[in-house]
């Protein structure tokens, strides 16, 4: 086993997967509206934090993470993994004394920004290189140390006198990644690997604190998520794996994070392993014009919404991150081309190979000659003949309506993340509903959801399709 940097061929395929895999690495960084005073940027690091294992036992956060995904490596090659996180970074604010010294302070205000204390994030990796013979058996072990430190970094106003000063941080962490293979029974030579990287610093919280995030935050793997890549070979996608892999796809572990192709579309030799559920080959938009770093925004909102902050509050904003500047800088300067791609895009187009429909008896032309009917496409009055509350539909055959019981199932190819969480789960049909296009869908509540008498009353329904469903029983 080896720790060296990576072959220049597997760092070029690095660099595609890192553009979303920094996305995963910053969600969350810094909140709009990119201030450390805001309510919502005081409690952060919500992704993939991996805690000391003497502060875990007290909270609901884990130590590590445990990844497992099938590959089917070529003889003699190699695997390449790059683990990465964030270190904590504690800044605090001095004041320069007019007779020498530094007082710290809540805030020291400039011209251009307003400097408070603040938790920086500093990108770390940790990157290791095994054969994948090395893999088989007790697989490898590979420990890392990052020790504590201090930097500073002097505050000039704007004629360039020293103001004061920033004093960062680091406190030490330690962690072990840990790469094993197996090979699975089958036609194929198929391996299950498993990846896992662990928090193993001694910290523990000083006695009668009890569990004190604050303190141990400087002391865990944030944003922690792994890239692997092999030299030659590839892995089986773990969200739409072929026929005969399923079951062994099933068996695979997969704790605080999960497994997914990812580089170039239509390669499989990279796995991004994250603590966001990702689709296979996930990509940034094209459209994007930068990091906004708070992904559960749309682009065009957020960049509107930070164009239109006070100017107090970018000064602000400015002082509470590097990378929070830079998104006011960004909201600034972006042009209006750069605003209208954000409006929205065209992902694909479905050719038309044939005639369109005749015009229905009465149309008439438009003012380009194109035939309009007398009614439109879709005519409110055909609803009459629905009833969402009696209506019923034939499901493995058996009749299914309001009242029904039934187990999800939710297909891979057609749903999101989290409707997965829900497959296995079991579920009341509160109404059948048609629309326009023919198809059908059932309107459920999910049995045990303490939320399902709200749900009911809002008409906040979950929606599957008939077969993502199994009936339980027959309607009484």
């Amino acid at each position: 086993m080896t720790v060296t940097a990576f072959a220049p061929e597997t760092e070029e395929r690095l660099a595609l997967a890192r553009q979303v895999a920094d996305a995963v690495l910053f969600e969350g960084y810094v909140l709009y509206p990119y201030r450390a005073s805001a309510a919502k940027n005081r409690l952060r690091w919500q992704f993939g934090v991996l805690v000391p294992p003497g502060w875990g036992t007290e909270c609901e956060e884990n130590d590590f993470q445990h990844t497992e995904c099938l590959m089917e490596p070529k003889a003699g090659s190699t695997l390449s993994v790059e683990v990465r996180f964030l270190h904590a970074r504690r800044r605090t604010v001095q004041r320069a004394r007019p007779e020498g010294g530094f007082d710290t302070v809540p805030e020291l205000r400039l011209d251009d920004r307003v400097l408070v204390p603040w938790d920086e994030g500093s990108e770390e990796r940790v990157e290791v290189v095994a054969s994948v013979d090395e893999l088989l058996g007790d697989g490898v072990t590979h420990p890392f140390r990052l020790p504590a430190r201090e930097d500073i970094e002097p505050v000039l106003d704007e004629v360039g006198r020293a103001v004061g000063r920033l004093v960062r941080r680091c406190e030490e962490i330690s962690g072990t990644v840990r790469l094993s293979a197996r090979e699975l029974d089958g036609p194929y030579r198929t391996m299950r690997l498993t990846a896992v990287v662990e928090n193993t610093s001694d910290w523990t919280p000083p006695e009668g604190r009890g569990a004190d995030r604050e303190a141990a935050l400087p002391r865990s793997l944030v944003a922690t998520h792994l890239l692997m890549a092999l030299s030659a070979g590839s892995f089986l996608s773990m969200t739409d794996p072929p026929e005969w892999a399923k079951g062994a796809v099933a068996a695979c572990r997969n704790l605080h994070t999960w497994p997914v192709l990812a580089g170039e579309p239509g390669r499989a030799d990279l796995v991004l392993s994250s603590p966001i559920i990702l689709e296979d080959h996930p990509a940034i938009a094209p459209e994007s014009p930068g990091a906004l770093y708070d992904a559960l925004e749309i682009d065009e909102i957020l960049a509107l919404r930070t164009a239109a902050l006070t100017d107090e509050e970018k000064r602000e904003a400015r002082g509470t991150d590097e990378r929070a500047a830079a998104v006011i800088e960004l909201a600034d300067s972006m042009p209006p081309e750069v605003l209208e791609r954000l409006h929205g895009a065209v992902r694909s187009l479905r050719e038309v190979t044939g005639p369109g429909p005749a015009a229905p008896d009465g149309g008439f032309p438009d003012e380009y000659g194109v035939m309009r009917p007398d009614t439109p496409w879709w005519d409110p009055a055909s609803d009459s003949g629905f009833d969402p509350a009696r209506d019923r539909v034939v499901v493995d055959g058996r009749s299914v309506g309001q009242g029904s019981r039934v187990e999800l199932h939710p297909g891979l190819r057609r749903t999101d993340a989290q409707d997965i969480f829900l497959r296995g789960r079991t579920a009341k049909v509160e109404a059948v509903l048609h629309d326009v296009d023919g198809g059908v869908h059932l309107a459920v509540t999910v049995e045990g959801d303490p939320g399902a008498d709200v749900r009911r009353e809002q008409g906040r329904f979950l929606y599957f399709q008939p077969d993502e469903v199994t009936p339980l029983e027959d309607d009484v």
